[in-house]
């Protein structure tokens, strides 16, 4: 009889989940859904926030609509999603999920009073001048705006009236595992750990006392496990799911997504869809414990005690409001625009500009392939080929709607980078979250 896990996604705009059969590592089934769950945040635009409950229900949707023979033969499960965010919870006395069942299996439903909202990666909230009053972290991993930790110290400096309120926090991957396992505390892997800031990745622990000195509630701050660690058992029959199967502890959908997308340690990854990352598995990497230094790339936990170095750019959104012109990209184009209107984590006072604006260069599709240029610039300006060179690699593998549809984007890509770019059938964070619980 053929095994099979089960793999989740919970990202910025979807969830999606698969099923993985245990034996060929294909995905045998999938379902996906986009969330719609924005919502207006408590401090405007700065703001970035999603509703839980709506995020919950577009999980319990998928996973009923896979088919139930093979959710009954489900050995594991395996969840990532959307890093560095972080929302709170109450479970004292009562949980703050309920269990509805229904044809001798449950759905889970959000118990709205005791959850917060979810605090996205691209909250932006903390400017700066807040990120500067906050202390260094003894972690090889600078802080930014969008941070678990960095978003919870500005609650507790400006609305400290909804901490009270709650005894935990997590990752929405996090809570999700927590509820499926029932948990009254939630248990955190090293990627989410690090995502969140002042974890340091030599010793495997949260800078506690640095955190304490300045007035930060350690109490939520959750069990950090290994990523390789089972967080704990389905607490009942889950849409066919039996009751007791394994459920590992909350991943990165950034690692998650390498890991079902890489093929050979030759490989470098570029995504561009809701984010734009450029990644690659670092060979032989050892973290320092801190104090940080401000740098383009970053190197986050990865499987078997390896790390990635990621250059990540926030502003990924500027394709999602020029894909529509791409039937006119091949116009030529010297304009030259720097998309960076968001700033970018290492450098959160950059700009956006344009340069060489004549009238014979303002045509849609000239604008639409300088913004490309700019994008990929931009990127190869945060990771550039020297860097993907000195780590031997000798690939780009292409993830995302954002590149694969945009044959002008791929086309800078190569032109920058002068290497091969390819696509493969990988990419799904939902798949590696599957293959990340069937690690040796």
């Amino acid at each position: 009889m053929d095994q099979y896990i089960l793999g989740v996604d919970i990202g910025t705009t979807s969830v999606k989940v698969c099923i993985v059969n245990t034996k060929t590592s294909e995905v045998v089934a999938h379902q996906a859904k986009d969330t719609q769950s924005n919502i207006p945040s408590d401090v405007g635009s700065s703001g970035n926030e999603q509703d839980v409950s709506t995020i919950i229900s577009a999980l319990n949707l998928c996973v009923s609509k896979l088919p139930k023979q093979q959710l009954q033969d489900i050995s594991k499960i395996g969840v990532c999603g959307q890093m560095h965010g972080v929302m709170l919870w109450n479970n004292d006395g009562e949980r703050a999920w309920d269990m509805v069942e229904k044809d001798k299996s449950v759905r889970y439903d959000v118990v709205q009073n005791r959850v917060s909202t979810l605090y996205t990666w691209q909250d932006n909230r903390c400017d700066p001048c807040f990120l500067a009053s906050t202390p260094k972290p003894q972690s090889h991993l600078t802080l930014a705006s969008g941070f678990g930790t960095a978003t919870i110290f500005w609650l507790v400096k400006n609305k400290p009236e909804i901490l009270e309120k709650y005894n935990c926090s997590g990752t929405i991957h996090d809570f999700a595992v927590a509820m499926l396992c029932n948990l009254d505390k939630p248990i955190m892997s090293p990627q989410n750990a690090a995502s969140w800031g002042y974890f340091d990745c030599t010793n495997y622990k949260w800078n506690c006392d640095i955190l304490e000195n300045a007035g930060f509630p350690i109490s939520l701050l959750p069990e950090v496990k290994q990523s390789s660690e089972m967080a704990g058992f389905l607490a009942e029959n889950w849409h066919s799911i039996p009751k007791g199967t394994p459920i590992g502890v909350a991943l990165g959908d950034l690692q998650c997504s390498v890991l079902s997308t890489v093929e050979t340690p030759e490989d470098a990854i570029l995504n561009i869809s809701t984010s734009a990352q450029i990644c690659f598995v670092a060979k032989d990497y050892s973290p320092n414990s801190g104090p940080p230094e401000v740098s383009p790339v970053q190197y986050f936990p990865y499987f078997k005690n390896q790390f990635i170095a990621v250059a990540a750019s926030l502003n990924a959104k500027v394709w999602e409001k020029v894909i529509a012109l791409s039937s006119e990209c091949s116009a030529v184009s010297d304009l030259e625009i720097k998309p960076t209107c968001l700033g970018e984590r290492h450098a959160p006072d950059l700009a956006a500009s344009v340069q060489n604006i004549h009238v014979g260069n303002l045509q849609l599709g000239q604008v639409f392939r300088a913004i490309c240029r700019g994008l990929i610039e931009n990127i190869h300006s945060m990771m550039p080929r020297e860097i993907l060179q000195n780590a031997k690699i000798n690939r780009i593998v292409g993830n995302g709607s954002g590149l694969s549809r945009n044959p002008v984007l791929q086309k800078e890509v190569q032109q920058l980078y002068q290497l091969p770019l390819v696509f493969t059938k990988g990419g799904d964070a939902a798949k590696g979250a599957a293959l990340a619980v069937a690690l040796d």
